[in-house]
């Protein structure tokens, strides 16, 4: 069983939450909702979703999990920050755990300077910010690149979960 961080602040996609949320706790793994504090609560732009967060950024450690999952939306433009964070997602890196990131998540990952010498994909509107970071940019509905996962749009969420679900088992 995996113990995976899920990113999440305000303004999250909902579904981009939701699917692989449920999908990582229906294969048995730990889920964990990391928010900018403990208890915060987080909401979907579209409001059909709401989590409280289990635990504050500055208080996560990358050796107490094995993945991190960064839902889109609004949410990782406030993510990306907030220097605890940026510290946990180059901590992850650095251990060469998987972070996945859909839509807008890989803007945490750009704050981060993780994406360089990788293949990503992203949102159309983030599109020249990955690969400005030093990624080589893909138009496909999910590139797996060493540890990173990333996909572009709710649309892609059956491929980006199935990524996800390999790299855990």
């Amino acid at each position: 069983m995996a113990k995976v961080a899920f990113l999440l602040a305000n303004g999250f996609e909902d579904s981009e939450m939701k699917n692989p949320y449920d999908a990582v706790k229906e294969a048995g793994h730990e889920a964990v909702i990391v928010g900018l504090e403990k208890g915060a609560e987080c909401k979907g732009k579209k409001g059909t979703v709401s989590y409280t967060a289990d635990v504050g950024a500055s208080e996560v450690k990358a050796a107490d999990f094995d993945a991190v999952v960064i839902p889109g939306g609004a949410a990782p433009e406030a993510l990306r920050v907030n220097d605890a964070v940026v510290r946990f997602v180059k901590e992850v890196n650095e251990d060469g755990k998987l972070i996945a990131g859909i839509c807008h998540g890989p803007q945490v990952m750009i704050s981060a300077d993780i994406l360089k010498g990788k293949e990503a994909t992203s949102f159309i509107g983030i599109r020249d910010d990955v690969k400005l970071a030093g990624a080589d940019y893909r138009d496909e509905e999910v590139v797996v690149s060493e540890n990173l996962v990333t996909s572009r749009t709710p649309k892609d969420e059956p491929a980006f979960i199935r990524e996800i679900l390999a790299k855990l088992s």
